[in-house]
């Protein structure tokens, strides 16, 4: 065995921290996130433009409007621990919150809704172990909103939202802690990534039938206390096939169609977390820290489609990673689902010409999204 698993084995037994198995509910981390007004806006809100980015905080109970050079310039409320967030073309936010799904328009920067989930997930909580919305993705003709339902103790659940009515028109049993929701390239499935379940459930977006596809390329051993896990997908346009980063070591290659799963090496080496592709293909992997011993400090991997890859150092934990329209930079969250987060994110220059710099906004934000 690889010293660096056996760490991680032991980790994973002793259960502390992190992604392994539910805290006890005295958890501190589990109930009382951090507060901060270091990213507060301290200026009038200009009008918002194409490019600004949206974060959500999960260290409160908004939504923060982050100008990518100035840093943040206003806030929304929109419900207890946000989580994932995802913007239509339309202009409409949609945020997976433990109270419900929160609906942002991003020109007013109000809330104009929130949808209350049909899945009963217990009392509204914080933390990385709360029930509620997680992963949330929108079909590609903005009619339906799928989010991932997190059902502390079992197994999760996909809702799906008619984004005319604002209402849940449909559920699908899915993995465990879904943080993860994508969507296929046609609209036709949905994709629930199980990080307590090892697996990535496929639904019918039109008959809301189900596949669980097994994702698990150092196997399931050590189950709940396990941090081999999957976290977060992207979806490759050309194949449709799913793309899931283990460890700065794996790449699994997971083909829908068939439920295969092949694996490519990574070279990071280092616990990995968010996901995205640039418009050219290129898959950004945020490494979020050590969880072994021989771990290496948090990144940013630039792993080009050849599968040629470039290690980008981060200053401390990161979460998540969006990337601008044009392709050239990459913004990677501070959030953490983790203790060690902080209170910003950090912008990468995708062409290496200048190093990352970073920039305050919003509170724990963990999923970012670019207008």
């Amino acid at each position: 065995m690889n010293p660096r698993h056996a760490v991680v084995a032991l980790a994973a037994v002793a259960v502390l921290a992190g992604c392994a198995a539910d805290p006890s509910p005295a958890s501190p981390s589990a109930r009382t996130p951090a507060k901060s007004d270091a990213s507060a806006p301290t200026t009038t809100p200009p009008a918002t433009e194409n490019g600004t980015l949206l974060v959500a905080d999960f260290g409160a109970d908004t939504v923060t409007f982050v100008d990518p050079e100035r840093g943040p310039f206003d806030r929304v409320e929109v419900g207890t621990a946000p989580y994932g967030l995802v913007v239509g073309a339309d202009g409409r936010a949609w945020v997976a919150t433990a109270e419900g799904v929160a609906v942002v328009d991003t020109k007013t920067r109000t809330r104009t809704a929130r949808i209350p989930y049909r899945t009963a997930t217990g009392p509204v909580t914080t933390g990385e172990y709360r029930g509620g919305g997680m992963g949330i993705a929108l079909a590609p003709d903005g009619r339906q909103v799928y989010v991932g339902v997190n059902v502390p103790g079992a197994n999760g659940v996909l809702e799906v939202i008619d984004t005319g009515s604002r209402e849940v028109t449909g559920t699908a049993p899915v993995g465990r802690r879904p943080f993860d929701v994508d969507v296929s390239p046609d609209g036709g499935e949905a994709y629930a990534t199980g990080h307590d379940s090892f697996d990535v459930t496929a639904v019918r977006t039109d008959t809301l039938r189900t596949r669980r596809m097994e994702v698990a390329p150092y196997g399931t051993e050590g189950g709940l206390g396990s941090w081999l896990k999957p976290h977060y997908a992207a979806v490759r346009p050309g194949d449709g096939k799913l793309l899931l980063p283990f460890e700065g070591e794996r790449l699994a290659v997971l083909d829908p169609r068939t439920g295969k799963v092949a694996v490519e090496r990574m070279t990071a080496n280092t616990h990995q977390h968010g996901a995205a592709l640039t418009p050219d293909g290129t898959l950004l992997v945020v490494g979020t820290g050590p969880i072994a011993s021989d771990d290496e400090d948090a990144s940013l991997t630039v792993r080009a489609p050849d599968g040629t890859e470039r290690v980008v150092p981060l200053d401390g934990p990161h979460e998540d990673v969006a990337v601008s329209a044009d392709g050239r930079t990459a913004y990677v969250t501070g959030g953490f689902t983790r203790d060690g987060y902080w209170n910003g994110l950090t912008v990468v220059d995708l062409a290496g010409d200048t190093a990352p710099v970073r920039l305050a906004a919003g509170n724990r934000p963990l999923g970012i999204a670019v207008l």
